[in-house]
């Protein structure tokens, strides 16, 4: 098995939220957990191979948020909600390079409207909002790989 099928199983694991996955094989043998969102730590994912043992991070840890594309005036961000990633991938602000971003900052949002499209293994998935209200802050550069539960958008719901 190959880095790249162990970073697909590992995106499987998150996606289909799934707490555990073990195989093994006459040479080696791989362990995923996921992490426990009501505990919210992160559990390791161990690799045994047979001279060497290697750790990888969660599938599910949150990621840093990447530096802000376009900011408007922010007095209080305590005020604001979050969207967040549903999904490890990467993400879009529009359908494609020739095409306008689906929100910008400033822009007022409804519950159901598509905010942004999350690249996961060719599968490109749009995503909705669940809230209503105006666009303060884009949290993510576009075509940037993001993880699940990383904040994405801020929004003012007033």
């Amino acid at each position: 098995m190959n880095l790249n099928e162990i970073q697909d199983l590992i995106k499987f694991v998150a996606k289909s939220g799934v707490s555990e996955v073990e195989i093994e094989q006459k040479d080696f043998k791989i362990v995923i957990k996921a992490e426990n969102k009501s505990k919210n730590m992160e559990q390791p994912v161990y690799i045994q191979a047979p001279q060497a043992v290697q750790q990888i991070a969660p599938a599910a840890a949150p990621a840093k948020a990447a530096t802000p594309v376009e900011t408007a005036p922010v007095s209080e961000e305590s005020n604001y909600l979050t969207i967040k990633s549903p999904m490890i991938g990467t993400f879009y602000r529009s359908a494609g390079p020739d095409k306008d971003a689906f929100v910008a900052v400033g822009q007022s949002i409804g519950k159901g409207d598509t905010i942004c499209i999350i690249e996961a293994m060719k599968l490109f998935n749009e995503i909705e909002s669940e809230i209503s209200g105006k666009i303060v802050k884009v949290l993510v550069d576009d075509a940037s790989p993001v993880e699940y539960d990383q904040p994405l958008f801020l929004v003012d719901p007033a």
